[in-house]
This record gives C-alpha cells, sequence and structure tokens, in this order.
C-alpha cells in the first residue's frame, strides 16, 4: 500500500537510487530494434546553474523518455564544455588572478582543478531533476577523447585545403585579449559622443567628418566620399588636413580624399575616414584601394606609439583628451549624443576592434549554397527556425577564425618549420598532443628538424562542433561511428544556432558529406520572473533550482518546463511550478484510490 501522503523529498531521492543501481537508463547498445541518439549540449563550465538550463534540458528529457516508451534504445550522454574563454574568465573570476599573472601550467591546472570540481556540482543537480541520463557516457571537452577528436579533425581539414592562416584585420576583444569570431560579436546600442570634426582643404575650404571614434584619428589613413555626390565630387584626389601635434608624432595629419559607393551621403556629413580598423567596411577600404596599414589600438586596447603623448592610454581615454585637444584648437563644428549601434564580444560585453593578428580559419564563404543545402536537409523544430539558419549563412562575411590567443583549450597540433615556414601537423598516434611539449616525429619536407610550436589554442567551438563524432566514437570505433552518426536529435537554445548548430554542420558535411543530425529541436530561455535572460557567469537574483527543487520538488520543475513550446522564451512561474506539485500530489492520490 502507498503511504497517505506523497513526500516528493523522499520519494524523489529514493526513486534516482533505484534508477541508478537497477541502471533502468543505462543504454545497450546491441539491442534489437531501433536506436535513437541525442546529441546533448555540453554544459559550458562558467558559472553555476539557473532555471533557465533546468527549462531547456527538461525538454530534452522529455523526448528521451517518450523514445524509451516507444521501445527505443536511446542513447542519452551528457558533456561538459570545460575548455575556451568562457571557461577562463570563469577561473580567472574565481581565483582572483588573470591567466597572465601566474602563468600558463599554473592556470591550465587552476583550470582542470575547478571544472572538475564545477561539473561535479552539475551532475548533482541534474540527477536531482531527474534527468534519464546514461552518466557511464560523460565526457568532457577538455578530455584525452575530446582533444584527440578535435585535433584530428584540424588535421584533416588542413590536408583538405580547408584551413589557412593569414595576417589580416580581426574582430579583437581588448578585455580578454584574444581574435574572436564574426558569431561571437554581439550589436549593442551605446549613448556616444557625435562629434563632427574640421579637415582643412586646399584653399582654405573645411570638410566636416562625423566620427563616434575620435582616438581612431592617429590611424587614419583617407577620407572617402561618394563618387556621386556634389558636395564633394570635385574633392576627389586632393588632400584634408588635420592640426594633430597632441595625438600623433606629427603637427599635422594628412589624407587623400578619396571615392567610393560604399560611402553613404545621407549619413554624417557624407564623407567619412578611413581608419584602419574602426569596423568591416574600414577593412574592406583598405583592402580594395591599398591604403597604408597605421596600427593606433594594440592588443590590450591601450593606444600605441602613434598616438604621439597619448600612447599607453585606454581607448576611453584617448577618446575624451582628443576631443578635448580638438575643442580647444577650434577643430570641432558641433557635437551631439546619439545612440550607436557597436559590435560588442558576446562573453564580456566589450566593444570590439579590429585588429591585424596572425590567426587560422575555416573557410565557409565559398561553401554557402552546400551549407545552406544541409541545413534544408534537416528536420528543424520548430520549424521556422530554420530561417535563423539560413539567414546566419547568407549574411556570413568572415570565414570561421578558430584560434585564440589564450591558455586553457585544445593546442592546435602543428609546428611551424624554422626553414621554410611550412605547418607541419602532427601524427595520428601522436594525439592528444601538446606542441608546446612536444616534437614532430619526422623532418620537415625541405629537411628541417627545427620547429616553432603553434602557440595558439582553438576556439572552443571548434571542438564542441565535433559533439556528434565524440560521442559517435569516430577515429576509433567505425561500427559505432555508423550506428549513432547522424544522430536522430540535437536539442539546443536558439541562440546558439549560429554557433554551435552552424558550426557542427560545417565539420560534419567536411569530414563525412553528410549532416550531423536528422532533427534539430530548438529550446527558448527560461527566464526570469522579469523576462530577462539569465546566466551562468552573471550575477542575478533569481532562486536557484536546488532551492525550487527542495521547496516543490523535481517534478514540479519539470512540470513549468514543459508547459513552454519549443523556441519559445518562458518566464519563471511560481504557481506554474506549485500547481505542477499540486498534480504530483493528485496523481499519488488517485493511484491510491485505485489502490
Amino acid at each position: 500500500m502507498l503511504p497517505n501522503r506523497y513526500d516528493f523529498r523522499e520519494a524523489e531521492p529514493r526513486l534516482a537510487r533505484f534508477w541508478e543501481l537497477n541502471n533502468v537508463y543505462g543504454y545497450d547498445p546491441a539491442g534489437l530494434g531501433q536506436h535513437f541518439t541525442i546529441d546533448t549540449p555540453p554544459l559550458t563550465v562558467s558559472g553555476q546553474l539557473h532555471i533557465g538550463h533546468c527549462y531547456s534540458y527538461t525538454q530534452a528529457d522529455v523526448i528521451a523518455r517518450y523514445r524509451r516508451m516507444r521501445g527505443d534504445h536511446v542513447y542519452y550522454p551528457m558533456g561538459f564544455d570545460d575548455n575556451g574563454l568562457a571557461t577562463e574568465r570563469f577561473v580567472e573570476k574565481t581565483i582572483k588572478h588573470k591567466a597572465t599573472e601566474i602563468g600558463r601550467d599554473a592556470f591550465i591546472n587552476a583550470c582542470l582543478e575547478l571544472t572538475q570540481q564545477t561539473e561535479g556540482r552539475f551532475e548533482t543537480l541534474w540527477r536531482r531533476l531527474s534527468l534519464s541520463v546514461d552518466w557511464r557516457y560523460r565526457y568532457s571537452s577538455i578530455s584525452h577523447e575530446a582533444r584527440r577528436v578535435s585535433q584530428w579533425s584540424f588535421i584533416q581539414l588542413h590536408r583538405q585545403g580547408l584551413t589557412y592562416t593569414q595576417v589580416a584585420p580581426t574582430p579583437w576583444c581588448p578585455e580578454c585579449q584574444t581574435a574572436i569570431a564574426q558569431a561571437e560579436v554581439n550589436d549593442a546600442s551605446l549613448p556616444t559622443r557625435f562629434s563632427t570634426i574640421a579637415f582643412r582643404l586646399p584653399g582654405g575650404g573645411i570638410l566636416p567628418i562625423a566620427t563616434t571614434r575620435p582616438e581612431l584619428l592617429p590611424a587614419c589613413v583617407a577620407i572617402f566620399v561618394h563618387p556621386n555626390d556634389p558636395r564633394y565630387r570635385h574633392l576627389i584626389g586632393k588632400t584634408a588636413r588635420i592640426d594633430s601635434g597632441a595625438f600623433s608624432g606629427s603637427p599635422e595629419l594628412a589624407v587623400p580624399i578619396l571615392a567610393d559607393e560604399l560611402a553613404d551621403p545621407s549619413r554624417g556629413s557624407g564623407a567619412v575616414m578611413c581608419c584602419t580598423f574602426g569596423d568591416s567596411t574600414d577593412v574592406r577600404w583598405w583592402h580594395t584601394h591599398h591604403l597604408p596599414l597605421r596600427a593606433a589600438i594594440g592588443r590590450d586596447g591601450h593606444m600605441t606609439g602613434l598616438a604621439g603623448s597619448y600612447a599607453g592610454l585606454s581607448v576611453q581615454q584617448a577618446r575624451r583628451r582628443i576631443l578635448t585637444y580638438l575643442e580647444e584648437t577650434g577643430q570641432i563644428i558641433s557635437e551631439e549624443t546619439i545612440e550607436h549601434d557597436v559590435g560588442t564580444h558576446e562573453r564580456c560585453g566589450t566593444p570590439i576592434e579590429y585588429l591585424h593578428t596572425r590567426q587560422w580559419f575555416i573557410r565557409v564563404l565559398d561553401q554557402k549554397e552546400r551549407l545552406l543545402e544541409a541545413g534544408r536537409k534537416i528536420r528543424w523544430h520548430p520549424e521556422h527556425m530554420s530561417i535563423r539558419y539560413e539567414h546566419w549563412v547568407e549574411n556570413l562575411q568572415w570565414d570561421w577564425c578558430i584560434s585564440r590567443q589564450r591558455y586553457f583549450g585544445v593546442p592546435f597540433p602543428a609546428w611551424i618549420c624554422r626553414a621554410c615556414g611550412e605547418t607541419m601537423p602532427a601524427s595520428l598516434e601522436q594525439l592528444p598532443v601538446d606542441p608546446q611539449t612536444t616534437q614532430p616525429l619526422v623532418a620537415c619536407a625541405c629537411g628541417s628538424t627545427e620547429f616553432e610550436p603553434e602557440p595558439d589554442v582553438m576556439d572552443t567551438w571548434a571542438t564542441s562542433s565535433c559533439t556528434p563524432m565524440i560521442i559517435g566514437h569516430w577515429i576509433d570505433d567505425p561500427a559505432w561511428f555508423a550506428q549513432h552518426f547522424p544522430a536522430s536529435l540535437r536539442p539546443q537554445a536558439h541562440d546558439i544556432i549560429r554557433t554551435w548548430a552552424f558550426y557542427t554542420i560545417v565539420k560534419s558535411l567536411y569530414h563525412t558529406n553528410d549532416i550531423p543530425w536528422r532533427e534539430v529541436m530548438i529550446s527558448g530561455h527560461g527566464l526570469s520572473a522579469d523576462r530577462r535572460k539569465l546566466s551562468k557567469s552573471k550575477e542575478h537574483n533569481e532562486v536557484g533550482p536546488m532551492e525550487i527543487m527542495e521547496k516543490e520538488s523535481a517534478d514540479a520543475l519539470r512540470y513549468w518546463a514543459t508547459t513552454g513550446r519549443t523556441g519559445a522564451d518562458s518566464p519563471l512561474n511560481l504557481e506554474n511550478i506549485a500547481t505542477g506539485r499540486r498534480l504530483v500530489t493528485k496523481l499519488w492520490n488517485a493511484t491510491r484510490f485505485a489502490e
């Protein structure tokens, strides 16, 4: 007989122990019938889990349980994405030291220790939430196996000519001091001073230039106007000047006035500075018109020696000082405060720069049609989310930058020959390899045995994009891989369609000429009660999932998560959770009555 009252605090832990002891959710790879493989999102180890994670991961768990009820053998592993910039920032915040302050080896050890502790807490929470994961297949993106797959993926792409290095303007985060990919740049609208500056023309005239970035004046290499703008057509080919004694190495800055159709006559004064580099348009003009390179901002976000007496100042400090100088010398025509769209790094919110650096890239721009076709072979839930994927592919402007100037990540498995400059990839038997501590097994094709290790690590997405191959044992078990690839389902949130979904499709196409999964289920976000997106790495005042489960039960929290629609955000609703608890009690009482 069932007890008179249902006590979830006793029942849920007891049932969880029963499930574990009896391997209720264990996957049987030899089982007859249909197998269903879930490419579960590996949680980024960057803070503490919140109710938003419970919202989306419960929805995936519902599918796993449903497929088992249908008789499928469900392969439902769980991973942790524990390398890369998000984890590094979490560790730096926790130990209260920057990576550069304690050195590479000590910082990597701190990362390994902290991520292991954090992943243990994550697993405890998931078990309490009753996710029906087979924990025997838990993995992490910094594990031996994952690093091996990620490095082998790079080597294979390199052999196919799908990777390349290039010294070129690249989006750069001055706070994290690393290159970032286009997908990691968010748009933010920030209040900004919009200043119109007076450049002098031959003969004594004035050319007004409106800018939000006066600190880039030391890097100004040209002024562009539209070729059909009647106000400025007669100035094309002439030179404009401005007094620059305080912020450059010379008393005067002189630049040519050039024509280009990208100059918008309706924006500002219609004449625009080209600086190396303020945005992607500057990059295009610099490349198209073969302009000189003047780097006024360094990797740390401070002004270089090009800024004269302002060298060493932060961007914001230099901006204020240069505006003050221009005002005192009578070179500002007007000023106003506007809301200005700025590209920011999604990890830290810092406005990005475009710096001329050496980076590794994976080719994607010449594969757009193939990538679009692959997306159309996948069944999307909800269907309209496929449009987000297509819009992202269609509007790509950069190849995928995969190198990061950080410590805790998967190293590039390669060396550079000191004699001829060729890249020497590692061999399969060396993987995973750290080129900082290991040498190639053979000499370079030129005969040299002197090598320089690749100094960078790979973007974390370069590894997490391999999750179907990691859980599919791509390198070592062809039979297992054939059974689990393509995966049956990828559950993930809508905000990482442009990253995790896109990059995984890229890797799968390049390595297997196939899609990575047959279906993708897009979840929304579980929001705070006031409809804000929660973040592991940022402070918030919402009650935590463990507290909710101790008060209302895991089933009650799961009930709230299942009331949301795929792809739709849902704010935390404590009354809805309480309704879930009461529903379980009603089911208990109904069962007692049936007894």
